[in-house]
């Protein structure tokens, strides 16, 4: 499979904004796109096969390593050249994406109702049993406590060794991926339409209720606020108290999970649009698409990209222009991630891409810049921005 990056100029593809076309301010966009990015290369999860795709976001080490879950059930471990390093096999599809620990850990859950610890060797630590699937992504707190949900309506917290800490049981399944405070309160989201903050024992502190289904992940900004859409089609913003600042309308089952740019705007999407939020609650501009956009946004410093259905990556300056455009030969299956390296990694249905923007790119000064906060996706707020 011949996957390939390359520019498309102008944003007018038929006149509509669900065709490609940037409304700002009551305006039509355009810009022109000089600048060509690079497919550096291509990973095949099951070479010859076309029929499958892997929605488990990449994460990246500090050494380049990639991680990365697939639908066959294994974590595959990549070098940065694109070279497969090893592969661990769990016994069921992988829809979580995987977290790095401070010691090179590598955790993920599985649909065979388990949470898996494996070595940077590629070799099993520990498995941890649940009721139901685990598609959560896992948070890590500071002190190596990890956080996940499952389809068993229970939230747990393991500690590094593999022993429960504690559970919770929530009000719905809970496939929302958990964010974690910088005074170690954990959010998440069930699909009982409640937002949960616990505190690091495990004891709620406050619950939100919204008109529907909560599978996107938090992002947490720099004044302790939170950000979550759900799938009752808003947005929303409140205190570390739990008291609503705004909700905006965005339409749609929103399961895509907010990120923040650097001039403070959230970027989302959902349905067929990728919108801009102002931190006041505003709308700044939005970009339609063909079809539904699922994936979660990353920003970095003056340039945010996204998924845009069919078959490409957009990139934009923090006011909507175009940048540069990726055209694909399949749809983006997984969120980007941007490495510290510059690097863009993402599943683009059986295989992970890596691709390498046309100009110097550098991890944005945000709390959170992209799914699950930073490359090793964590899952926690650090304060260094």
């Amino acid at each position: 499979m011949n996957l390939f990056c390359k520019v498309r100029r102008g944003l007018n593809r038929g006149g509509l904004a669900g065709a490609g076309v940037l409304l700002l301010a009551g305006l039509t966009v355009r810009a022109d796109s000089p600048l060509e990015a690079t497919n550096l290369w291509t990973f095949p999860f099951m070479p010859g096969a076309t029929s499958y795709e892997s929605s488990s976001t990449p994460a990246v080490a500090p050494d380049g390593t990639i991680y990365v879950g697939d639908f066959l059930g294994k974590l595959e471990a990549i070098a940065p050249s694109g070279r497969g390093q090893w592969a661990y096999q769990a016994g069921r599809e992988i829809k979580s994406s995987p977290a790095i620990g401070g010691d090179g850990t590598i955790y993920f859950g599985s649909r065979d109702r388990q949470f898996y610890a494996v070595s940077p060797a590629g070799r099993l630590k520990w498995k941890f049993a649940t009721g139901g699937w685990v598609d959560s992504s896992p948070a890590i707190a500071a002190d190596g406590t990890v956080y996940f949900g499952s389809w068993d309506k229970n939230f747990y917290a393991v500690n590094p060794d593999g022993s429960l800490k504690w559970k919770f049981t929530a009000g719905g399944i809970v496939d929302s991926s958990p964010a974690v405070a910088l005074d170690g309160t954990i959010y998440f989201g069930a699909h009982n339409g409640k937002f949960y903050a616990l505190d690091p024992a495990g004891q709620p502190r406050w619950t939100f209720s919204t008109g529907a289904e909560i599978v996107s992940s938090p992002a947490i900004g720099a004044d302790a606020s939170v950000y979550f859409s759900s799938t009752d089609g808003n947005l929303y913003r409140l205190k570390a108290d739990g008291t609503e600042l705004w909700h905006c309308r965005i339409g749609g089952g929103a399961e895509s999970s907010p990120v923040l740019a650097e001039n403070g705007n959230v970027i989302v999407a959902a349905a067929r649009r990728t919108l801009a939020i102002s931190p006041a609650g505003a709308i700044v501009w939005t970009l339609g698409s063909d079809t539904w956009v699922d994936e979660t946004p990353a920003v970095a410093q003056d340039m945010m990209c996204f998924s845009h259905p069919w078959r490409r990556l957009l990139a934009r300056r923090p006011d909507g222009a175009e940048l540069w455009e990726g055209q694909l030969n399949d749809n983006l299956s997984s969120s980007p991630v941007i490495a510290d390296q510059g690097r863009i990694y993402f599943c683009c249905a059986g295989y992970l891409v890596a691709l390498q923007p046309p100009m110097p790119v550098a991890p944005a000064k945000s709390p959170w810049p992209m799914f699950r906060a930073n490359a090793r996706h964590t899952g926690r707020v650090s304060g260094a921005f």
